[in-house]
């Protein structure tokens, strides 16, 4: 289930969640469910992707990272597809039960678009390496990461628990862990090049190592860049830059990147993923402190 990618996907929620907390009073119960509904889109994601790349050939015992159920032998692929129907079960499930605590309904305007987009959140964690044509082979993951770990999760959760978008500056802490989630699959695809070469098209085997490095360097401070932004746009109080105490974790990723290759690089997948989690965190509580 690969679980080390769970804050990645929870950071997003999580800050939406905070900021709708320190702009409306919201159900945490609500709040739950979002993020509970995010963790089972997240294990979908990880098991099909598996599923995909085994299938494609893509995963073979070259692989630069670290070997999965299906690579050990552990798992079949019999087994993978029955659990990937299980997730895609408990996707909905959550999904509604989110939906229903949150309106009262699912049979309202804003609950049967809220679903749709729940139902486009499962269909493209599964086709990110899965099925005839999967958009993670044709260059298109970085698109894909910026929409929905940050623009649908950030933005997605503040509607979902507040029930309204007071303003288009949410859409810059939004943009800000979606940046950072691009990043997280752009190391990931800088390491894997070698192996991803003959089967598939990423950003980072379009750009060479060179120049992705320089890519993710740009998307950690795009990231930066509009989080502060939105700080300087809300009214001034110390409190909401306190996720710049995770500045020193960035810097150490980067410089990290800049100096590792191959295999190597697989520290910095965590190191970001846990850095992005807290500066998540930290960027929400800071306005939520600052109500106290």
């Amino acid at each position: 289930m690969r679980l080390r990618t769970l804050p990645l996907s929870t950071a997003g929620v999580v800050l939406g969640i905070l900021l709708a907390a320190a702009d409306y009073h919201i159900s945490w119960a609500v709040a739950l469910l979002i993020v509970l509904t995010t963790v089972n889109l997240q294990i979908l994601s990880n098991l099909s992707n598996e599923l995909g790349d085994v299938l494609h050939g893509t995963d073979t015992a070259d692989r630069q990272g670290p070997q999965y159920g299906l690579n050990s032998g552990d798992m079949t692929v019999p087994q993978m597809k029955l659990l990937i129907k299980i997730f895609v079960g408990l996707c909905v499930v959550s999904g509604l039960a989110m939906t229903w605590v949150s309106f009262g309904t699912i049979f309202d305007l804003t609950p049967i678009l809220i679903l749709m987009l729940g139902g486009a959140a499962i269909i493209a964690a599964m086709r990110y390496t899965l099925g005839r044509n999967p958009y993670g082979y044709r260059g298109l993951g970085d698109l894909f990461v910026f929409l929905f770990f940050g623009i649908v999760s950030v933005a997605g959760s503040y509607f979902v628990a507040a029930h309204e978008i007071s303003s288009w500056k949410i859409f810059l802490p939004a943009a800000a862990i979606g940046f950072f989630s691009v990043a997280v699959l752009n190391v990931n695809n800088i390491r894997d090049m070698k192996t991803d070469a003959e089967n598939r098209v990423t950003v980072a085997i379009r750009l060479g190592e060179q120049r992705a490095k320089i890519y993710q360097t740009v998307l950690i401070v795009l990231g930066w860049a509009a989080m502060i932004t939105f700080c300087c746009l809300r009214i001034f109080d110390p409190w909401h830059y306190m996720f710049v105490i995770t500045l020193p974790l960035y810097v150490m990723h980067l410089a990290g990147v800049w100096k590792r290759h191959d295999k190597e690089l697989d520290p910095m997948l965590p190191l970001l993923v846990m850095s992005t989690f807290a500066f998540a965190l930290l960027a929400g509580l800071g306005f939520v402190v600052y109500l106290f």
